[in-house]
């Protein structure tokens, strides 16, 4: 046997080894997260003004009257964290899909003016047109996917570049940011409460109202976006080589767009812009997983672990209760000063 045929075999092991390790090491992190977001969503069910046993939480959630905790848990705290982690959900997968699409940490919606669109949206709708919480949550969804195409629009030149797209997307972001300021000098006094509690991102009075629509843009858009998932994936290698390896490129980039715009747009709607989750998500994601396969999944679980470690750390771990937008923000503004330090003293571009 020739030493060529030896080393073959030999490399197609390492390979396959690696593989399954990656696969291992996949599957071990996706279950950790799972079992970790259903400890703290549990632990948001117990604790609070008055602590609920667990025979009592499930009960309320099978259905049984239970004093106090029916009301409590089934109808103030259940819907909350129900949202906490379909929100997070929402937010960690659309994140991950524009950074993985323009191949650039800084492309979170949060970042190119998606979350900026619809925010500014709210601030009109309940400052100037007194909308409930239902006709915001409209306004706010069709204003998020109205800018999203605004900017694909505006970057295409035969194709969508990630710098120019991430470019055009601060750009917009920052003259929605000032037409949402001048919004708010505007306002009375009681619209500029209701409407700086939903800017800052908040899950306080959730209820079912708010929660139903985006668990059902979950069951719709989230499928849609696995499934794109192995073509997301080649599109990191460029647009191309993608092409070469017979991706639909520019087909898969409108149906990935609009999956992910739409979940970030009803997570939004129902629970503000919680900020920088959707931009932290992915990168925690690849950190913990390691390279190779698609982020997807991970990010998703990372975003609703953050959310909900949050919502429960702003309720209680200090003095006074701070809404989760708040806690989220004192986590990503850091890291997002570190990137750009960090890509700047590396010598490469944003």
């Amino acid at each position: 046997m020739s030493a060529e045929t030896a080393i073959r075999p030999l490399g197609v092991e390492a390979v396959t080894r690696g593989r399954i390790r990656r696969t291992a090491r996949r599957g071990a992190v996706v279950a950790v997260l799972a079992v970790l977001i259903a400890a703290v969503f549990a632990t948001s069910l117990m604790v609070g003004r008055t602590f609920y046993p667990p025979a009592d939480v499930v009960a309320v959630i099978l259905g049984e009257q239970v004093p106090g905790a029916s009301f409590t848990v089934g109808t103030l705290r259940l819907p909350r964290a129900v949202l906490a982690v379909a929100a997070g959900l929402c937010f960690g997968i659309g994140g991950v899909t524009f950074q993985t699409m323009l191949r650039n940490p800084l492309a979170s919606p949060d970042i190119i003016g998606i979350s900026s669109g619809a925010s500014a949206a709210a601030a009109f709708a309940i400052v100037v047109l007194s909308l409930g919480r239902t006709g915001v949550s409209a306004v706010a969804i069709t204003a998020g996917l109205a800018v999203a195409l605004l900017i694909y629009a505006l970057a295409f030149r035969g194709g969508v570049a990630g710098t120019r797209l991430i470019l055009i997307g601060i750009g917009i972001a920052a003259m929605l940011d000032s037409l949402t300021s001048y919004v708010l000098s505007q306002a009375a006094e009681w619209d500029l409460q209701e409407a700086m509690r939903w800017l800052t991102g908040s899950l306080n009075g959730s209820t079912w109202t708010e929660t139903v629509p985006v668990l059902l843009a979950l069951a719709v858009l989230a499928p849609l976006l696995l499934s794109q998932a192995r073509n997301l994936s080649a599109m990191q290698l460029g647009d191309d080589t993608a092409s070469a390896l017979g991706v639909r490129v520019e087909r898969t980039r409108v149906i990935v767009i609009v999956a992910a715009v739409g979940l970030i747009a009803f997570a939004t709607a129902a629970a503000g812009p919680i900020a920088f989750v959707a931009f932290l998500s992915g990168p925690i994601a690849a950190r913990i997983v390691g390279p190779g396969g698609s982020l997807l999944v991970p990010s998703a679980l990372v975003g609703a672990l953050l959310v909900l470690v949050a919502d429960l750390a702003g309720q209680y771990a200090f003095g006074t209760r701070f809404p989760v937008g708040v806690v989220t923000g004192v986590l990503g503004a850091p890291y997002l000063v570190y990137l750009i330090v960090r890509t700047n003293r590396a010598g490469g571009s944003l």
